[in-house]
């Protein structure tokens, strides 16, 4: 026996060997020609580009070494005050809104005066 998925059941059933061997979602094969050309751009293939086809410095290797270096402070704090200021607001953003919602639960957990 064969089975196919029904869309109005959401359910295999029964069907016959054609039913379920031409899936209902499945669409017939397309054909491998290429599309037609849309815009007539010239582009760049990939072997013109250059290994350094970007403006500016590599700096991975510097970056690596400054938060390589084990000088006791976490790694989300190392770039000073910046990286201070996001953390504590960050922090005090989640404190808040913890509190908020606590407040909020215990407001919603009493009844109402009438």
């Amino acid at each position: 026996m064969y089975y196919k998925f029904s869309g109005f059941t959401q359910k295999l059933v029964g069907a016959g060997a054609s039913d379920a061997y031409s899936p209902q979602g499945l669409k017939p094969l397309v054909s491998t020609e290429a599309p037609p050309i849309i815009f007539a751009t010239p582009t760049k293939l990939t072997s013109d580009y250059t290994a350094y086809d970007y403006a500016g410095k590599n700096k991975v290797p510097e970056l690596q070494k400054f938060f390589q270096k084990s000088d006791g402070v976490p790694i989300h704090l190392k770039r000073g005050l910046p990286d201070q200021m996001l953390y504590r607001t960050t922090m005090a953003l989640t404190l808040g809104g913890t509190v908020y919602c606590l407040i909020a639960l215990y407001m919603a957990s009493q009844p109402r005066n009438k």
